[in-house]
């Protein structure tokens, strides 16, 4: 399997260098600005063995996808509806067999998978930090990476690492940044330090979707298990949160012909 993209859907994926970031706040928040502009979509947890995407929204899940791995569970037992439009499929803690998933069993998931995903416009991967073999696979099967990092040296050390081991592994090329927890001019400059490590070293840039600001609405949210979005959506980090949202919308939009299989898939721009 190449790329995960049944139908016209739209496959991206949230991936991070090092832990920490906010990276499963910023994909569920991210989940929830899209489906406000009118799309269906399905965030998944793919932080295989360290799951908290559930934790983040206050919920209990009685199945995830270890269920659905051994058999025990249809995929659509597995998937739950937290709003009209906006599905999760949750993941375990503690599982190692989900860490250390070889590729065929991956690639035997995303086809228990294949019926259910073609159903929505986006599918939304919350990878786990870092460049394990299965972080790497799923990266590789989206179509879009988004790299989270924040102006933090390690965190900026750790995602042009990713970055590189991907596309020496897997040939990939195109990568999307978000900077987190960033001023407008922080942001700028911790892009331009990593999209300059890219150009120089690896021979491409990358593209810069957006930056969120700092924001103690985030860490309240959190704190309530409630969504950034339901919490506070008014505030400065949701609103730049909903602006990335439109950025990738419009990406759909312009690759519809694409994503259908019809026409080649463009790189972000």
């Amino acid at each position: 399997m190449n790329t995960i993209n049944p139908g016209a859907t739209v496959s991206l994926c949230i991936m991070s260098g090092k832990g920490g970031v906010g990276k499963t706040n910023v994909a569920l928040n991210l989940g929830y600005a899209l489906k406000d502009l009118g799309h269906k979509l399905m965030l998944m947890d793919c932080d295989l063995g360290l799951a908290n995407l559930d934790v983040l929204l206050g919920l209990t899940p009685e199945r995830n996808l270890q269920d659905l791995m051994s058999g025990d569970a249809r995929p659509e037992d597995v998937v739950l509806e937290v709003e009209p439009g906006l599905n999760i499929l949750p993941s375990a803690s503690g599982v190692p067999e989900l860490v250390e998933m070889d590729q065929n069993q991956r690639d035997a998931l995303f086809d228990k998978l294949k019926e259910l995903i073609a159903g929505y416009e986006f599918l939304l991967l919350d990878l786990g930090a870092g460049i394990s073999d299965t972080v790497l696979s799923l990266a590789r099967m989206a179509q879009m990476r988004v790299v989270l990092v924040t102006p933090e040296p390690t965190s900026l050390t750790d995602g042009y690492a990713v970055i590189k081991v991907l596309h020496a592994k897997h040939g990939v090329r195109n990568f999307c940044v978000v900077v987190n927890q960033a001023s407008a001019d922080e942001a700028r400059e911790t892009f331009q330090r990593l999209n300059m490590a890219c150009k120089n070293f690896l021979g491409f840039e990358l593209v810069n979707l957006g930056h969120i600001r700092m924001d103690a609405n985030v860490t309240s949210a959190v704190r309530h298990q409630t969504p950034l979005a339901k919490h506070a959506p008014q505030c400065p980090a949701y609103k730049d949160i909903a602006a990335i949202a439109g950025r990738i919308a419009h990406y759909r939009r312009e690759n519809i012909e694409a994503v259908a299989g019809r026409t080649p898939l463009k790189d972000f721009s």
